[in-house]
């Protein structure tokens, strides 16, 4: 078995994968992390989906321990500024969506307009987010919604294989340095050499295929199979193996960021449990609550903004919290690699591709492109048939997760300025422009979205389409032969339910600083 591998980079993506491979193979397999001692991380990835639970059970860690040591706090949404004008919010919450007589409550909402909110009238995450409140009590209890975060049936289950079941209410916030240093500890605690070096030369035999690195001080390093957490820079699969990059620019120009750690007192500010995106003149500026600071960050296209302005209004948003912190300028490659594993080289996170991180998508593609090469990890003869399926896998969820984003600037409203104006006009991936004519007339559904997997059911459209704004959507037909009762006892449910929530959760704070 190719039972040796080595991992070039550390980071969020280098450390996920040294760890899961040591939970999942133990000591049958041996794995080198190398990793440079001069090399910054990007550190635009500190919000993730709420499947990343799923990698901390696997690896046997709990919240307790694991969050306080990343300041880490929950993520029940999204929460979407000044996309549809200035003012304007909503959210895209982690929460199932309820149906009526065979139509999802939003469909109802199109037709009977409870209120100008449809994510506060089919969801109760708006409210308790709109309070600052934690989705657990203060013994730890999960909301008594229908999450069972326990069930048989949802153990030992991959991320796609999660596609369609019951939506957990909450993802997490980190320090992703602080992140990857604690899985550092757990990997090297379970035999993993770590090697600090720069890499200086990538060895190629006679095929092509890498035979082993060589370190300015530690020598030649071999292995099996080489794994390529270097980040954009792609050292071993773009530049060593030369594998073509696809650029998504043509149809996601934000190819830029400037991100600041602000130290806050977040007990007196509050921790609204949610990833803001406040939309701007030439892109959007994220806010993550942490436990000691805010992380936020302007993304932005070269092409409308100079470096200069975009620092400016950062700093400018977050106001004289942010006068003496330090501004990290980041240069994006957005697209991915044609192939992400190439001969004996794989390519996990910025290696393999990226796009900006409105939904936060980038530790989402680190921990599907783990599991998928757990689940197709090369056998002794190198069958092609794993490689093939694992690329298929990595190409569908990025091409699928590039649609999605694309949409939410086809459907925001705002249009005052140039940047908000090309972004109607810009091409869209192949079948976009068809599924939203569908979409106007009745909303997404399993068969009308991207038809592979990539991480975003279909409610998910339905919460980007009814909260931009810039696209008319009408109810379906058939609703207006159906009973109206029983969606407005389900709004009136779902009424009552936030009311009770509210006055029972604690402050997200409160139930972070136990932690501490």
């Amino acid at each position: 078995m190719p039972n040796n591998v080595v991992i070039v980079g550390g980071g969020t993506a280098g450390w996920m994968t040294a760890s899961y491979f040591k939970a999942a193979f133990g000591d049958r397999i041996d794995i080198t992390l190398v990793e440079s001692g001069n090399v910054s991380t990007v550190g635009v990835g500190e919000a993730t989906f709420s499947d990343i639970r799923h990698f901390f059970e696997f690896l046997g860690l709990k919240e307790r321990d694991w969050m306080p040591a990343c300041n880490a706090t929950y993520k029940l949404a999204v929460r979407f500024e000044n996309w549809r004008e200035k003012g304007h919010y909503f959210y895209h919450p982690f929460e199932q969506i309820r149906s009526v007589n065979g139509f999802p409550l939003t469909d109802w909402w199109l037709q009977e307009r409870p209120s100008d909110r449809f994510d506060k009238d089919c969801f109760v995450m708006a409210s308790v987010i709109d309070a600052g409140l934690s989705p657990r009590h203060m013994d730890g209890s999960l909301i008594d919604q229908p999450f069972d975060e326990n069930a048989d049936e949802m153990q030992g289950l991959t991320m796609s294989e999660h596609q369609g079941k019951t939506q957990f209410p909450y993802a997490y916030q980190f320090e992703a340095s602080l992140l990857a240093e604690y899985l550092a500890k757990y990997a090297t605690d379970r035999g993993v050499k770590r090697v600090i070096d720069d890499v200086r030369h990538v060895d190629l035999d006679e095929r092509g295929w890498i035979s082993g690195l060589r370190t300015a001080e530690h020598g030649d390093i071999t292995g099996d199979l080489y794994i390529d957490c270097t980040g954009f820079r792609g050292v071993l699969l773009n530049k060593a193996l030369q594998e073509p990059f696809i650029s998504y620019q043509d149809m996601l120009p934000n190819d830029s960021a400037v991100a600041l750690q602000v130290p806050m007192d977040m007990e007196r500010r509050g921790i609204l449990p949610c990833t803001t995106a406040t939309a701007q003149e030439a892109g959007w500026i994220w806010t993550i609550p942490l436990m000691g600071r805010v992380g936020t960050g302007y993304v932005y296209a070269k092409d409308y903004l100079s470096p200069e302005e975009a620092e400016r209004t950062l700093r400018e948003f977050v106001g004289p919290a942010a006068q003496d912190a330090p501004a990290n300028h980041i240069r994006m490659r957005i697209g991915r690699s044609r192939n992400s594993w190439v001969n004996n080289c794989v390519a996990i996170g910025l290696s393999s591709g990226f796009v900006e991180p409105l939904e936060s998508t980038g530790i989402f593609f680190i921990h599907h492109a783990i599991e998928q090469l757990a689940k197709n990890f090369p056998d002794p003869g190198w069958d092609p048939t794993h490689r093939d399926r694992y690329n298929k896998a990595v190409a569908h969820v990025m091409d699928g997760v590039r649609e999605f984003l694309v949409l939410h600037y086809v459907a925001a409203k705002r249009s005052d300025t140039e940047y908000w104006r090309d972004a109607k006009k810009r091409v869209m991936p192949d079948g976009l422009a068809e599924r939203i004519e569908l979409w106007k007339t009745q909303l997404p559904d399993s068969e009308t979205v991207f038809p592979y997997y990539h991480g975003l059911p279909p409610y998910s459209y339905m919460c980007i389409l009814l909260g931009m704004g810039g696209i008319e959507m009408r109810p379906s037909p058939a609703l207006r032969l159906a009973d109206t009762q029983a969606a407005h006892r389900e709004f009136e449910a779902i009424r009552k339910k936030t009311e009770q929530l509210t006055k029972s959760l604690p402050k997200a704070y409160d139930y972070f600083a136990q932690y501490h």
